[in-house]
């Protein structure tokens, strides 16, 4: 059985190592797969279908992008490793300088949302580095290869494929030329296609959305798509706890899911300090430090960070983003008059 595993391993290494080797090739629009998809686009979206097949002939499919999406760091690292990636002094000064430049911004998309501002920051801060790195891939290649060669999620990657193009369409984007992530995420707070289409705002009426270099639609739109999955304005995300040591091995704390309360959790013995009600939503979190597993309490508004991106990692991350960039502001704006004093 070991052995059988090591060499599945073997292979499995072999074979991406193999992936990330292999040149990108143009998207065979003779498959099956690609005319279906062409002549369904072509019946429910007013497309045309040499349209459709000028656009699709011009896609490379892009191994690398395959062998990326089997690896995500949110699987493969554990949170004492994945943490260090984004809690750094870097990003928590650049995103002090980001907020402080785009205060208005973030005051406004947070007045309309109900979401703190640092939120807004920190989902910025962790998908792009404010902005600053947005995806080298094509959008129409990512979204192509994952569409036509990537069978675990072909029928996703497919809809949003189609989700792109009509985004592309209806905006004036230039399908050919615009860059994302491997997965096909776009500009500065990383949206997939359907979500840009869905949840993205025109802040500034300025008649179209730009999420790459747009501030005023960037923030609204990160702050509209939390209050869309349910963001509940002023309360609390997380809390620190503790389990008794003989009853840590009963508890889970690996189910993304909102499945217990508060006063749930405390029946069974977790200790945590929570201003929400008994019967507000909860779920535990396991943590897995370098000195074992501690324990976190999440609430609706965690919850709803991982809709952003399905990982408990992902939402600690932005919740201690979000809470270092807020102390950082807080402090520089204290110590400004006292500077400003000392100059004069």
């Amino acid at each position: 059985m070991h052995a059988l595993s090591a060499l599945k391993h073997l292979f499995l290494l072999t074979a991406l190592g193999w992936l990330g080797c292999r040149p990108a090739a143009a998207i065979d629009i003779r498959r099956p797969e690609v005319k279906d998809f062409i002549a369904h686009m072509a019946d429910t979206s007013s497309f045309k279908t040499h349209q459709l097949r000028k656009l699709l002939k011009n896609a490379q499919t892009q191994p690398t992008i395959i062998a990326a999406m089997d690896r995500p760091a949110e699987k493969a690292k554990p949170w004492f490793e994945y943490r260090p990636i984004f809690i750094t002094e870097r990003r928590i000064r650049e995103g002090a300088d980001f907020w402080v430049a785009h205060r208005q911004a973030l005051d406004q998309a947070s007045v309309r949302s109900g979401v703190a501002p640092e939120y807004l920051a920190a989902i910025l801060g962790v998908e792009t580095y404010y902005g600053r790195l947005t995806g080298s891939y094509r959008v129409l290649d990512a979204l192509a290869t994952l569409a036509f060669d990537y069978p675990a999620r072909a029928k996703f990657f497919r809809d949003e494929l189609e989700q792109f193009l009509l985004l592309t369409r209806d905006s004036g984007i230039d399908a050919l030329s615009v860059k994302g992530s491997y997965a096909g995420a776009m500009g500065a707070p990383q949206f997939m296609p359907s979500n840009y289409r869905r949840f993205a705002v025109d802040a500034d009426a300025d008649g179209h959305v730009d999420l790459w270099a747009n501030w005023p639609d960037v923030c609204a739109s990160v702050g509209n798509y939390f209050k869309e999955h349910g963001w509940n304005s002023g309360e609390p995300v997380l809390s620190e706890a503790s389990v008794a040591a003989d009853k840590a091995a009963d508890m889970d704390g690996r189910k993304l899911a909102l499945n217990e309360t508060v006063s749930s959790l405390h029946a069974k013995g977790v200790s945590f300090d929570s201003s929400l009600p008994d019967d507000a939503p909860a779920l535990l979190i396991a943590v897995d430090d370098t000195d074992g597993v501690h324990w976190r309490v999440g609430y609706n508004n965690f919850y709803v960070i991982t809709r952003y991106n399905h990982s408990a990692l992902y939402a600690m991350a932005v919740f201690e983003l979000a809470a270092a960039v807020k102390q950082r502001v807080l402090q520089n704006d204290a110590a400004a008059p006292l500077s400003s004093g000392t100059a004069q």
